[in-house]
């Protein structure tokens, strides 16, 4: 399974980068909004920069047509850039003229398997069920997980499935154990994977024993 980072900061993205374990990045408006009034395209052309992988960017527009006209614009801002469409009528319809025209779709918003498997028909690159706000309202998100990949699985469709809406660890772990291809994540969550509280008790002990032992400099 691939992470990707859920984030708009390029500061985020280059302390991220240097672990190594980030393959991509998704972005959207809500996330820009936080960075001070920089572009969207100044923006992801930094990402680029970074991490050389898939860059989600949301498109806005609510009709078919203007949704095939924005996809154009912007993954014309950089090779790795993949456009975000909301499942519906009209995104649908988006998905598969863009799909068309060789314009990778992420499909996002995706709350139901039936959601998923006609986006996947529709020819989108990737499917991100929202597991964090389906488990918001009493149901199991990480169940949608599980459908969405076995859906993909078993017909054989290329689509892959994006785990989105992760909260904390304990999803990343559920999403890689449920079979998504991908896990989206913010930085907090990244972070608090690294850290284990008996990881540090491990490292103060190691370092104890070394300076008994004449490794290291006492800290006297």
């Amino acid at each position: 399974m691939q992470l990707f980072l859920d984030t708009a900061s390029i500061d985020e993205v280059r302390k991220a980068a240097r672990l190594g374990v980030i393959s991509g990045v998704t972005t959207n408006p809500t996330l820009l909004a936080k960075e001070g009034g920089v572009s969207y395209r100044q923006r992801v052309l930094e990402i680029a920069e970074v991490i050389d992988g898939p860059i989600s960017v949301e498109c806005v527009s609510r009709t078919a047509d203007e949704l095939v006209c924005e996809a154009r614009e912007l993954a014309s801002w950089h090779p790795n850039v993949v456009v975000k469409i909301p499942i519906d009528d009209q995104g649908l319809e988006a998905i598969a003229r863009c799909s068309r025209e060789g314009i990778r779709v992420n499909t996002t918003l995706i709350f139901s398997p039936n959601q998923a498997l006609l986006a996947a028909l529709a020819g989108a690159a990737y499917l991100s069920p929202f597991v964090g706000r389906l488990d918001d309202v009493g149901h199991d998100g990480m169940e949608l997980v599980r459908q969405c990949v076995a859906i993909v699985e078993t017909h054989g469709l290329p689509a892959r499935v994006l785990a989105a809406s992760l909260r904390h660890p304990l999803h990343v772990t559920q999403a890689a154990l449920a079979g998504a291809h991908i896990a989206t994540i913010p930085p907090s969550v990244l972070w608090q994977m690294v850290k284990h509280p008996l990881t540090d008790v491990g490292i103060e002990r190691f370092l104890a024993d070394a300076r008994v032992a004449g490794l290291i400099p006492s800290a006297d």
